[in-house]
């Protein structure tokens, strides 16, 4: 048994504030959505629209959603969606994605998955980190719906 010279000769953890984290959504019906890169894409390059980590091929227009989530919206996988942001500071703009398709994921409940740069009209300017100054491509509340 390792020494770590503490009482008990335990190691002694500290905890650190954490960060400024987003609130979780708490509007009924929104989700929360991240985007992400595929297998073959670096940043926002795209070497191929195939995805095998995630077993898409040959499209990028789709959005993962849990398929609990896709049944209380009344979606089903594969049915066309649009996917409308709730993020404050718009300016009144409308940063919403129109005819995606749905494609139930394992995903956790109240999330939702789109790829990066798809998923960039999402965020306003106006939404970033204020000490980083990065967008806010992780945390984006957002409302889906069948596609008008």
């Amino acid at each position: 048994m390792r020494d770590w010279g503490g009482p008990g000769k335990k190691a002694q953890f500290l905890v650190v504030e954490g960060l400024a984290e987003d609130a979780p959504v708490a509007q009924p019906g929104l989700l929360t959505l991240t985007t992400l890169r595929a297998h073959d894409q670096y940043n926002t390059t795209l070497y191929g629209l195939s995805d095998r980590y995630r077993g898409v091929h040959g499209r990028r227009d789709v959005v993962f959603l849990n398929a609990e989530d896709l049944a209380m919206l009344g979606l089903e996988q594969g049915d066309l969606i649009d996917v409308a942001s709730r993020l404050p500071g718009a300016n009144g703009e409308d940063h919403t994605v129109r005819g995606f398709t749905a494609v139930a994921y394992d995903i956790p409940r109240g999330c939702a998955a789109m790829y990066y740069p798809e998923g960039n009209c999402l965020v306003p300017l106006e939404s970033y980190d204020r000490q980083s100054g990065t967008p806010t491509y992780k945390s984006v509340p957002v409302k889906v719906s069948a596609a008008a």
